[in-house]
Protein backbone atom coordinates (compact mmCIF):
# COMPACT_ATOMS: atom_id res chain seq x y z
CA UNK A 1 0.00 0.00 0.00
CA UNK A 2 2.90 2.45 0.95
CA UNK A 3 4.39 2.52 -2.56
CA UNK A 4 0.98 2.63 -4.28
CA UNK A 5 0.21 6.26 -1.95
CA UNK A 6 3.55 6.80 -2.91
CA UNK A 7 2.85 6.88 -6.80
CA UNK A 8 -0.78 8.92 -5.98
CA UNK A 9 0.95 11.56 -3.98
CA UNK A 10 3.15 11.62 -6.70
CA UNK A 11 0.45 11.62 -9.68
CA UNK A 12 -1.74 13.97 -8.11
CA UNK A 13 1.28 16.52 -7.64
CA UNK A 14 2.58 16.71 -10.77
CA UNK A 15 5.48 18.54 -12.41
CA UNK A 16 7.00 21.53 -10.27
CA UNK A 17 4.78 24.39 -12.02
CA UNK A 18 7.90 26.77 -11.16
CA UNK A 19 10.58 24.71 -13.01
CA UNK A 20 11.17 24.40 -16.87
CA UNK A 21 13.31 21.30 -16.58
CA UNK A 22 13.70 18.61 -19.97
CA UNK A 23 12.98 15.82 -17.06
CA UNK A 24 9.35 17.24 -17.54
CA UNK A 25 9.86 14.65 -20.76
CA UNK A 26 10.33 11.54 -19.06
CA UNK A 27 7.26 11.83 -17.17
CA UNK A 28 5.00 8.32 -17.90
CA UNK A 29 1.26 8.86 -16.99
CA UNK A 30 2.20 11.94 -14.85
CA UNK A 31 4.91 10.14 -12.63
CA UNK A 32 8.75 10.43 -13.16
CA UNK A 33 10.99 7.08 -13.22
CA UNK A 34 12.58 8.00 -10.26
CA UNK A 35 9.11 8.54 -8.30
CA UNK A 36 8.61 5.14 -9.54
CA UNK A 37 11.38 3.70 -8.36
CA UNK A 38 11.31 5.77 -5.08
CA UNK A 39 7.81 3.74 -4.90
CA UNK A 40 9.09 0.14 -5.55
CA UNK A 41 12.27 1.01 -2.41
CA UNK A 42 9.15 2.11 -0.06
CA UNK A 43 7.86 -1.30 -0.22
CA UNK A 44 11.20 -2.91 0.05
CA UNK A 45 12.10 -1.37 3.19
CA UNK A 46 8.69 -2.20 4.58
CA UNK A 47 8.60 -5.74 3.70
CA UNK A 48 12.18 -6.12 5.11
CA UNK A 49 10.84 -4.85 8.54
CA UNK A 50 7.86 -7.21 7.94
CA UNK A 51 10.20 -10.31 7.88
CA UNK A 52 12.80 -9.23 9.87
CA UNK A 53 9.77 -9.42 12.73
CA UNK A 54 9.02 -12.74 11.88
CA UNK A 55 11.69 -13.77 14.12
CA UNK A 56 11.17 -16.08 16.91
CA UNK A 57 11.48 -15.56 20.60
CA UNK A 58 13.17 -18.65 20.68
CA UNK A 59 12.83 -18.71 24.69
CA UNK A 60 9.01 -18.33 24.31
CA UNK A 61 8.89 -21.72 22.83
CA UNK A 62 6.85 -24.83 24.08
CA UNK A 63 7.59 -28.23 23.04
CA UNK A 64 3.82 -28.25 20.51
CA UNK A 65 5.69 -25.28 18.78
CA UNK A 66 8.02 -27.94 16.68
CA UNK A 67 11.50 -28.65 16.85
CA UNK A 68 13.86 -26.31 17.66
CA UNK A 69 16.70 -26.43 15.45
CA UNK A 70 13.82 -25.69 12.73
CA UNK A 71 12.92 -22.02 14.46
CA UNK A 72 16.31 -21.75 14.34
CA UNK A 73 16.85 -21.38 10.36
CA UNK A 74 13.79 -19.99 10.24
CA UNK A 75 14.95 -16.87 12.44
CA UNK A 76 18.39 -17.08 10.25
CA UNK A 77 16.25 -17.11 7.35
CA UNK A 78 14.03 -14.00 8.64
CA UNK A 79 17.44 -11.73 9.28
CA UNK A 80 19.07 -12.72 5.72
CA UNK A 81 16.32 -12.47 3.95
CA UNK A 82 15.25 -8.82 5.52
CA UNK A 83 18.94 -8.02 4.83
CA UNK A 84 18.66 -8.64 1.33
CA UNK A 85 15.61 -6.62 0.84
CA UNK A 86 17.05 -3.85 2.83
CA UNK A 87 20.37 -4.28 0.82
CA UNK A 88 18.25 -4.17 -2.36
CA UNK A 89 16.32 -0.66 -1.57
CA UNK A 90 19.93 1.21 0.04
CA UNK A 91 21.81 0.18 -3.29
CA UNK A 92 18.05 1.78 -5.37
CA UNK A 93 18.20 4.53 -2.94
CA UNK A 94 21.95 5.54 -3.85
CA UNK A 95 20.89 5.51 -7.78
CA UNK A 96 18.11 8.62 -7.39
CA UNK A 97 21.05 10.60 -7.21
CA UNK A 98 19.69 12.86 -4.53
CA UNK A 99 21.12 13.06 -1.32
CA UNK A 100 18.35 14.88 0.21
CA UNK A 101 16.10 12.11 -0.56
CA UNK A 102 19.07 9.64 0.64
CA UNK A 103 19.17 11.43 3.83
CA UNK A 104 14.90 11.72 4.28
CA UNK A 105 14.53 7.27 3.48
CA UNK A 106 17.84 6.66 6.16
CA UNK A 107 16.17 8.90 8.90
CA UNK A 108 12.88 6.87 8.00
CA UNK A 109 14.61 3.63 8.28
CA UNK A 110 16.04 4.80 11.37
CA UNK A 111 13.04 5.69 12.78
CA UNK A 112 11.32 2.50 12.39
CA UNK A 113 14.13 0.63 14.36
CA UNK A 114 13.92 2.79 17.14
CA UNK A 115 10.10 2.44 16.91
CA UNK A 116 10.27 -1.08 17.19
CA UNK A 117 12.87 -1.39 19.85
CA UNK A 118 10.65 0.84 21.76
CA UNK A 119 7.47 -1.44 21.16
CA UNK A 120 9.78 -4.27 22.06
CA UNK A 121 10.71 -2.89 25.41
CA UNK A 122 8.08 -1.10 26.87
CA UNK A 123 5.29 -3.00 29.59
CA UNK A 124 1.82 -2.61 28.68
CA UNK A 125 1.28 -4.49 32.40
CA UNK A 126 2.96 -1.23 33.96
CA UNK A 127 0.92 1.30 31.99
CA UNK A 128 3.57 3.36 31.42
CA UNK A 129 2.96 4.15 27.66
CA UNK A 130 0.56 7.51 27.82
CA UNK A 131 -1.14 8.78 24.41
CA UNK A 132 1.20 11.08 23.72
CA UNK A 133 3.95 8.51 23.84
CA UNK A 134 1.84 6.02 21.83
CA UNK A 135 1.40 8.65 19.16
CA UNK A 136 5.28 8.91 18.88
CA UNK A 137 5.67 5.45 19.40
CA UNK A 138 3.24 4.47 16.21
CA UNK A 139 4.62 7.32 13.89
CA UNK A 140 8.11 6.31 14.15
CA UNK A 141 7.19 2.66 13.47
CA UNK A 142 4.33 2.69 11.09
CA UNK A 143 4.29 6.59 9.88
CA UNK A 144 7.76 7.74 9.58
CA UNK A 145 8.46 5.52 6.41
CA UNK A 146 5.41 6.60 4.41
CA UNK A 147 5.19 10.39 5.65
CA UNK A 148 8.97 10.47 4.55
CA UNK A 149 8.89 8.71 1.89
CA UNK A 150 5.90 11.25 0.75
CA UNK A 151 8.18 14.24 1.40
CA UNK A 152 10.83 12.54 -0.89
CA UNK A 153 8.63 12.14 -3.84
CA UNK A 154 7.73 15.63 -3.72
CA UNK A 155 11.56 16.60 -3.47
CA UNK A 156 12.47 14.33 -6.92
CA UNK A 157 9.81 16.62 -9.02
CA UNK A 158 11.23 19.65 -7.26
CA UNK A 159 8.56 20.73 -5.25
CA UNK A 160 8.83 23.58 -3.20
CA UNK A 161 8.63 23.24 0.83
CA UNK A 162 5.60 23.62 1.25
CA UNK A 163 4.42 20.73 -1.07
CA UNK A 164 6.91 18.51 0.51
CA UNK A 165 5.24 19.48 4.23
CA UNK A 166 1.87 18.75 3.05
CA UNK A 167 2.77 15.44 1.48
CA UNK A 168 4.98 14.63 5.07
CA UNK A 169 1.44 15.55 6.75
CA UNK A 170 -0.46 13.32 4.68
CA UNK A 171 1.52 10.44 4.97
CA UNK A 172 1.86 10.99 9.09
CA UNK A 173 -1.89 11.44 9.48
CA UNK A 174 -2.84 8.64 7.00
CA UNK A 175 -1.02 5.97 8.58
CA UNK A 176 -1.98 6.83 13.10
CA UNK A 177 -4.98 7.20 11.34
CA UNK A 178 -4.79 3.60 9.92
CA UNK A 179 -3.23 1.56 12.93
CA UNK A 180 -6.32 3.35 15.32
CA UNK A 181 -8.80 1.94 12.67
CA UNK A 182 -6.78 -1.33 13.20
CA UNK A 183 -6.62 -1.08 17.24
CA UNK A 184 -10.33 -0.43 17.14
CA UNK A 185 -11.33 -3.23 15.26
CA UNK A 186 -11.70 -6.10 18.09
CA UNK A 187 -13.87 -3.57 19.66
CA UNK A 188 -15.64 -2.19 17.39
CA UNK A 189 -16.74 -5.10 15.32
CA UNK A 190 -19.02 -7.75 16.13
CA UNK A 191 -18.04 -11.83 16.36
CA UNK A 192 -18.46 -15.20 17.74
CA UNK A 193 -15.23 -14.82 19.39
CA UNK A 194 -13.64 -11.81 20.91
CA UNK A 195 -10.14 -11.31 18.90
CA UNK A 196 -6.86 -11.30 20.66
CA UNK A 197 -5.25 -7.57 20.89
CA UNK A 198 -2.56 -5.69 21.78
CA UNK A 199 -2.49 -4.25 25.22
CA UNK A 200 -1.13 -1.08 24.22
CA UNK A 201 -2.81 -0.58 21.05
CA UNK A 202 -5.01 2.90 21.53
CA UNK A 203 -8.04 1.54 23.24
CA UNK A 204 -6.35 0.17 26.07
CA UNK A 205 -3.78 3.31 26.70
CA UNK A 206 -6.62 5.47 26.41
CA UNK A 207 -8.48 3.26 28.94
CA UNK A 208 -5.14 2.88 31.22
CA UNK A 209 -4.93 6.50 31.02
CA UNK A 210 -8.46 7.15 32.11
CA UNK A 211 -8.66 4.32 35.12
CA UNK A 212 -4.99 4.85 36.13
CA UNK A 213 -2.37 3.02 36.91
CA UNK A 214 -3.32 1.16 39.99
CA UNK A 215 -6.86 0.27 38.79
CA UNK A 216 -5.68 -1.00 35.89
CA UNK A 217 -3.48 -3.19 37.55
CA UNK A 218 -6.31 -4.54 39.24
CA UNK A 219 -8.57 -5.03 36.17
CA UNK A 220 -5.82 -7.13 34.81
CA UNK A 221 -5.76 -9.30 37.82
CA UNK A 222 -9.47 -10.13 37.10
CA UNK A 223 -8.97 -11.34 33.27
CA UNK A 224 -6.01 -13.32 34.21
CA UNK A 225 -6.48 -17.13 34.94
CA UNK A 226 -3.97 -19.16 37.44
CA UNK A 227 -1.36 -19.22 34.18
CA UNK A 228 -1.27 -15.77 34.08
CA UNK A 229 -3.68 -15.94 30.73
CA UNK A 230 -5.82 -12.99 29.97
CA UNK A 231 -9.44 -13.99 29.26
CA UNK A 232 -10.00 -11.23 26.65
CA UNK A 233 -13.63 -11.25 26.27
CA UNK A 234 -13.24 -10.18 29.89
CA UNK A 235 -11.17 -7.64 29.26
CA UNK A 236 -13.06 -6.31 26.43
CA UNK A 237 -15.97 -5.93 28.58
CA UNK A 238 -13.76 -3.82 31.31
CA UNK A 239 -12.53 -1.39 28.31
CA UNK A 240 -16.07 -1.03 26.80
CA UNK A 241 -17.54 0.46 30.16
CA UNK A 242 -15.06 3.66 30.03
CA UNK A 243 -14.62 5.64 27.34
CA UNK A 244 -11.54 4.87 25.79
CA UNK A 245 -12.69 3.11 23.15
CA UNK A 246 -14.62 6.09 22.13
CA UNK A 247 -11.68 8.54 22.86
CA UNK A 248 -9.46 6.09 19.97
CA UNK A 249 -12.57 6.68 18.03
CA UNK A 250 -12.79 10.48 17.79
CA UNK A 251 -8.59 10.34 17.36
CA UNK A 252 -9.16 8.16 14.80
CA UNK A 253 -11.16 10.78 12.91
CA UNK A 254 -9.06 13.66 13.48
CA UNK A 255 -6.42 12.18 11.78
CA UNK A 256 -8.38 10.96 9.20
CA UNK A 257 -9.77 14.51 8.72
CA UNK A 258 -5.92 16.04 8.76
CA UNK A 259 -5.03 13.92 5.97
CA UNK A 260 -7.54 15.54 3.81
CA UNK A 261 -7.07 18.80 4.82
CA UNK A 262 -3.59 18.26 3.65
CA UNK A 263 -4.63 17.18 0.45
CA UNK A 264 -6.82 20.54 -0.63
CA UNK A 265 -4.03 22.25 -2.03
CA UNK A 266 -3.21 19.94 -4.59
CA UNK A 267 -4.75 20.07 -7.74
CA UNK A 268 -8.61 18.36 -8.58
CA UNK A 269 -7.36 15.16 -10.23
CA UNK A 270 -8.34 11.49 -9.82
CA UNK A 271 -5.16 10.72 -8.01
CA UNK A 272 -5.79 13.08 -5.39
CA UNK A 273 -9.62 11.57 -4.98
CA UNK A 274 -8.34 8.54 -4.42
CA UNK A 275 -5.88 9.59 -1.83
CA UNK A 276 -8.88 11.29 0.09
CA UNK A 277 -10.96 8.01 -0.27
CA UNK A 278 -7.90 6.26 1.55
CA UNK A 279 -7.89 9.04 3.89
CA UNK A 280 -12.10 8.56 4.79
CA UNK A 281 -11.70 4.34 4.54
CA UNK A 282 -9.37 4.82 8.14
CA UNK A 283 -12.53 6.76 9.70
CA UNK A 284 -15.07 3.97 8.85
CA UNK A 285 -15.45 0.77 10.89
Amino acid sequence: MRGLIVLLMSKAAGPCPSTSDPIHDSMVSGIYPSQRNLAEITELIHTAFLVHRGIVNLKELTNSDGPLKDMQFGNKMAVLSGDFLLANACTGLAQLNDTKVVELISSAIGDVVQGIYHESSSSAEEGTLTVASWEDQTFLSHGALLAKSCQAAMKLARHGTEAQNLAFQYGKHLALGHKLNSDLQPFVKSGSEPAVFSLDSAPLVFHRQIVGPERWRQQLKQVQNMARQIDYAKLRGLIKTERGVSQALDLCSYHGNKALEAMKCFPPSEARSALENMACAVTKF
